[in-house]
């Protein structure tokens, strides 16, 4: 059997992606087959579709999509936490771009029944980075600070609310003041525009000099020095991306003084069992937050599969705040 997917058929701009028929997934013992109703986009899958960001071993590599939501249809003979017929969600290694998808019970996120598909498409991949880089990896505490590159953007608008949930105070970057109203509604403390203020003199300025604890950074290469001058004494930053660009230019010497720590940090290529372990956090620590509407997705635009090539446009603008969804099916 066969069914239609957005396929990268070689690396290359938005036009390299077409509507094709691909093979069903198999569906292993203790996995459950999900028809896909809804994805959303994410800037792993622009680099994938370039060449730059390859799927992980056993996942389709010619189809993008690290998120979706949708309906089991059929499960494995091991199954035993969801049924056919239930509504889920989940994060994938790939292959959110298509009709259907064969994954780990584990992985697998019931969905609310207030939300729809469309909504709960655009909540894992942007929340499990956010909730990881925030509490497991910078540990970041009740009445500490952080600052949040690119507020707008589907991580920085999970990250502001997880934030704001857990009582830290926000700082957020973004182009426009546009933006910054929208991340204010979310939550955010002191909104920044780039393009006109220097976001290390606001930082500055706001903590007294003391800086903040913990900086979330998409952008990369070009913040380098300012985010290090910008951390506070034991402060923590973590790279989640490099749309900036990944060769820095300036200094490690600021590291030292202020005893700070510095993580990267991808979800994709980690082992399935460390992923299965995040789904089970987010599960307990922040799924109730959606139920009592603490945190709340945020979709930006909702896209047919038909129009993936405009989809991947509009990402490419940066012009979007929240999440770009895919509607498949």
């Amino acid at each position: 059997m066969s069914m239609r997917a957005a396929v990268v058929t070689e690396p290359g701009g938005p036009e390299v992606l077409h509507i094709q028929q691909v093979e069903m997934p198999d569906t292993g013992p203790e996995e459950a087959l999900v028809k896909i109703h809804a994805s959303a986009l994410n800037r792993a899958d622009l680099s994938q579709r370039r060449g730059g960001y390859p799927a992980p071993p056993g996942v389709r590599a010619e189809v993008p999509g690290l998120e979706m939501a949708g309906e089991v249809v059929s499960i494995g003979g091991r199954v035993s936490q969801v049924k056919v017929g239930d509504r889920v969600c989940a994060l994938l290694g790939g292959g959110g771009y298509a009709e259907y998808v064969a994954i780990d019970q584990a992985m697998l996120i019931p969905m609310p029944d207030f939300m729809t598909y469309e909504e709960a498409a655009s909540v894992p991949e942007v929340f499990f980075t956010a909730y990881d880089a925030l509490f497991n990896w910078c540990g970041l505490k009740m009445g500490e600070s952080v600052l949040i590159h690119a507020v707008g953007s589907g991580v920085g608008v999970a990250a502001v609310q997880l934030a704001k949930v857990s009582g830290a105070k926000t700082f957020g970057t973004a182009s426009s003041g546009e933006k910054l109203a929208k991340a204010k509604g979310l939550g955010l403390g002191v909104g920044i525009n780039y393009k006109s203020e220097s976001f290390l003199d606001v930082v500055k300025s706001e903590t007294r000099e003391r800086g903040v604890d913990v900086i979330l950074d998409v952008v990369g290469a070009p913040y380098w020095d300012d985010n290090i001058a910008a951390l506070a004494l034991k402060g923590r930053m973590i790279l989640v991306g490099t749309m900036g660009g990944g060769k820095i230019q300036g200094s490690i010497a600021g590291l030292m003084p202020k005893r700070l720590s510095v993580f990267g940090t991808v979800l994709r290529a980690r082992a399935a069992s460390e992923k299965a372990q995040l789904a089970d956090q987010f599960k307990r620590y922040v799924w109730p937050h959606f139920q009592n509407g603490l945190l709340r997705p945020v979709v930006d635009r909702i896209f047919p599969l038909d129009e993936i090539v405009e989809a991947h446009r509009y990402m490419e603008s940066n012009a979007n705040f929240g999440k770009i969804v895919l509607k498949i099916g």
